[in-house]
């Protein structure tokens, strides 16, 4: 399948609709092939129609390209987006097994891979999906030289760093959705706990996107308030209102879903959003992503972990240097360790 698929009807419906176009309108100039903020999602399960739909309801990108293996499912996902445009901004869909569909794409977003499955480590799906990556990458590089890949399949740090290596990309322009949906839960339970919106508590998970990420406690706060000063013992075995219970939450919740619905997709989707919005308007946003940590923090590994990012057209722009308390980097430079022992195993 060379070309995006197809909706036509037949050559006679093209014949009819082609003499209407002319009768209709006046060509002054063709239209452009692409556009300017073209996204494509390489994977149309549950996370990448997700991805997919966000994009679309939040305006992101002007143009989306999917790619799947699977055509029927493919055709039936694109389709069922296409219908909805009326309603939305008007967003050109194709979709297609082939990479040249991908061509000119500003941002490319990996879904594609393994499923997690219910008490499954994230980490224990790494060398499925390296040898999925080692045949996505150099197709979506081939026609998007000058893409940001952005890493969604799990475990994503892993195959970030996977992603990096095997795409020959700076480090800059490959980036892994991390511990944004982490710090995002974060917000929300610390919100319930203290009955303020989300958006007005801050706070950061970074480290591993999974079992070994950090709460970074020594920098909670709520309107420039640090919960550390109220409670010096916040986030340790002595707090007396364990609020390390909401980071353990946290860790958990992607299980929990698992769970209970079978696999996570809606959150995971406004996080990708969120972040592809950010780069495609050049915005300067911060975001907790996964990047390469190498010589931050006094991390000697090769390995890459989510820390705030300032994100912009070229990717990565800026790292944000926190100031971590020792027992938050002890945990850091184990959450560095860690992967770095899972990428000595890997098969590149």
């Amino acid at each position: 399948m060379d070309k995006p698929i197809s909706m036509g009807s037949g050559e006679a419906m093209a014949t009819v609709s082609s003499s209407l176009k002319k009768l209709l309108l006046t060509e002054v100039e063709p239209p452009s092939p692409t556009s300017g903020s073209k996204i494509t999602i390489v994977g149309v399960g549950q996370v990448g129609m997700a991805c997919a739909y966000a994009i679309l309801t939040q305006h992101v990108a002007t143009e989306i390209a999917l790619v799947d293996m699977n055509a029927n499912k493919l055709k039936g996902e694109m389709m069922d987006l296409q219908h909805g445009l009326t309603f939305l901004r008007n967003v050109r869909v194709n979709a297609s097994t082939e990479y040249s569909v991908t061509a000119g794409s500003r941002i490319c977003i990996i879904t594609a891979g393994a499923r997690q499955q219910e008490g499954e480590s994230r980490l224990n799906l790494v060398q499925r999906n390296v040898n999925v990556f080692k045949t996505i990458i150099p197709q979506l590089v081939k026609y998007s030289p000058n893409t940001v890949l952005l890493i969604v399949t799990n475990p994503v740090d892993v195959l970030t760093y996977v992603a990096w290596k095997v795409s020959g990309l700076p480090k800059n322009r490959v980036i892994g959705s991390g511990t944004n949906l982490d710090s995002s839960r974060f917000r929300f339970l610390m919100s319930e706990k203290l009955s303020v919106a989300p958006s007005s508590c801050h706070g950061w998970i970074i480290g591993e996107h999974g079992d070994s990420s950090v709460a970074v406690w020594s920098g909670v706060n709520v309107a420039g308030v640090k919960l550390s000063e109220l409670n010096p013992l916040i986030g340790t075995a002595e707090d007396p209102e364990d609020w390390e219970a909401l980071h353990q939450e946290v860790i958990q919740s992607a299980y929990n879903i698992i769970k209970y619905k079978g696999y996570t997709s809606w959150a995971i989707g406004t996080s990708v959003a969120i972040l592809c919005q950010a780069i495609l308007r050049n915005q300067h946003n911060c975001y907790a992503v996964s990047t390469l940590v190498k010589d931050h923090h006094g991390i000697t590994e090769e390995v890459f972990l989510s820390l705030p990012c300032i994100l912009g057209e070229n990717g990565i722009n800026f790292i944000v240097h926190q100031t971590l308390n020792e027992h938050e980097l002890k945990k850091l430079h184990k959450s560095a360790k860690t992967l770095q022992g899972i990428q000595s195993e890997l098969q590149l």
